[in-house]
């Protein structure tokens, strides 16, 4: 047996015999190892690689009991006779990797053409990360959520968190949305109603396997979501866009011949707009007409800075065909990965049965702990401190923008982040990559647009993850780089 076919790294937390065994197995299998001659002796082996008889002998008794190896009477060691029709005959001859391309060709994923929203993984170590999407994690409620985890875990809380509950959700999470959170948007649900999602993207991938398939068509606002146009087209559904303008979506004349209608009334996602209540009440209208299902995003309805928060369209709702999505991304943190939807108990039904079967149900322990987080007051505190914290925050931005930016802008008040519209001329995309060299992050606003020619005089500017201190300066960075970003520049 060569010796460049053994090499074993003392310094690896992994065994010395294991390493051994992987190596022999793999001199095997590439051809490196004779597959007729005799294994050299376990004294041998030690000897040649400075290792104790001990280890070689552990090596040798895991390849004897997988089969790789068999033991001969008065002879030695040798490779399994069986193995040796799957042994190279030459190192050259090895067999090929797999082409997993060639697999991948057809996929729906491969058909999908819209752009992919890409932000930076390490932001934490920009001065300037207006990133919308991301946190200040100094303003998690970390001891009070740490409580809950832990008394999650306790009688007579254990068995909810620990046990698999196939299908089923949490019964005092589902309990506590119907009771204390639903009720605050006008929604009124009962427990067979609701299900419990892994984020709000898990309910719009399961409402799109349940409902959605070749030929469906799901009417979009534009600019929008684009994570939910990606997982309406990976359905094989056409997507066909509606304006927005300050008062929300446009309701079209008609949504005849449009199976699902995606809106996000709240706040228009991305430019904050809030949908009217005539707009509300117009596109229940058609919607009862045309039998088009309505997907309601209500990603971050709790930030509102001015007034109170609008009643979900949900809560209008008289025929069961509004979907409505919540999610605690937005309020906690994106990395907890939990959300929920509220349909008909039909459909819900669906989708519980579709969940099974991909993720079966999510975290039983973070289920229990926000249950228990929430009936603590501890939820509506931090959400009212991060209220706080948030408009701060966004009363800064709006005067950094009409200090530092040479056009006027009236943000609408509330959301996680600024839609910013320039002059013509303006490159949003130019201009995040020069300000990312100045260390400021911003986000393009020509993806969330559909068609071949997106306007390009938008970018997004984030407000939840950079200092409050930072918001200033940063703006002004990108008051001074404008100009370069201009067509003109």
């Amino acid at each position: 047996m060569p010796r460049t076919v053994i090499e074993v790294d003392r310094e690896s937390d992994e065994p010395l015999y294991r390493q051994l065994r992987k190596a022999i197995e793999h001199g095997i299998g590439s051809g490196l190892v004779d597959a007729e001659g005799r294994l050299p002796s376990s004294r041998e082996l030690a000897r040649e690689l400075g290792l104790s008889r001990n280890t070689v002998n552990a090596a040798y008794q895991e390849l004897v009991a997988e089969g790789f190896v068999e033991s001969r009477a008065r002879q030695g060691l040798f490779v399994n006779r069986e193995m040796r029709p799957y042994c190279a005959v030459e190192p050259a001859t090895a067999v090929r990797r797999y082409d997993w391309s060639a697999r991948l060709t057809d996929l729906p994923s491969r058909a999908d053409p819209l752009p992919h929203i890409e932000k930076q993984t390490d932001w934490v170590g920009y001065p300037y990360p207006f990133l919308a999407g991301q946190v200040d994690f100094r303003a998690f409620p970390a001891r009070a959520w740490a409580r809950a985890l832990n008394e999650a875990l306790y009688h007579p809380h254990a068995q909810f968190s620990l046990q698999d509950s196939i299908a089923a959700d949490d019964p005092l999470l589902v309990e506590t949305l119907c009771t204390r959170l639903l009720p605050a948007r006008g929604v009124r649900a009962e427990p067979d109603e609701v299900l419990v999602t892994v984020g709000s993207q898990q309910g719009l991938d399961l409402l799109s396997r349940a409902l959605l398939g070749r030929g469906s068509v799901v009417a979009v606002e534009d600019p929008g979501y684009l994570d939910a146009r990606h997982i309406f087209a990976r359905a094989g559904a056409e997507l066909r866009p509606l304006p927005v303008n300050a008062a929300g979506l446009k309701p079209p004349a008609t949504l005849a011949g449009v199976d699902l209608l995606h809106v996000t009334p709240s706040h228009h996602h991305p430019t904050n707009v809030t949908l009217s209540i005539g707009r509300r009440r117009e596109l229940l209208a058609l919607a009862r007409e045309s039998g088009t299902a309505i997907v309601e995003d209500d990603y971050d309805s709790e930030f509102r800075y001015q007034g109170r928060p609008t009643p979900a369209l949900k809560g209008l709702d008289e025929t069961g065909q509004v979907i409505y999505l919540g999610t605690f991304s937005k309020f906690l943190a994106p990395g907890l990965r939990l959300g929920y939807l509220v349909a008909s108990r039909e459909l819900v039904r669906e989708l519980r049965d579709i969940r099974r079967y991909s993720v079966r149900h999510p975290s039983g322990h973070t289920q229990r702990a926000l249950a228990l987080f929430i009936r603590s007051g501890e939820y509506h505190r931090a959400v009212r401190r991060y209220r706080t914290r948030l408009m701060r925050k966004w009363e800064a931005a709006c005067t950094a923008v009409n200090t530092h930016l040479p056009w006027r802008s009236a943000p609408p008040p509330g959301g996680v982040s600024l839609w910013m519209t320039g002059p013509p001329a303006l490159d949003g995309r130019r201009l995040a990559g020069l300000a990312q060299r100045r260390g400021v992050l911003i986000e393009p606003g020509d993806l969330y647009f559909l068609g071949d020619d997106p306007p390009r005089n938008h970018f997004r500017i984030g407000l939840a993850a950079p200092q409050l201190a930072a918001i200033d300066p940063g703006i002004a960075i990108l008051g001074e780089l404008v100009e370069a970003a201009s067509a003109h520049g």
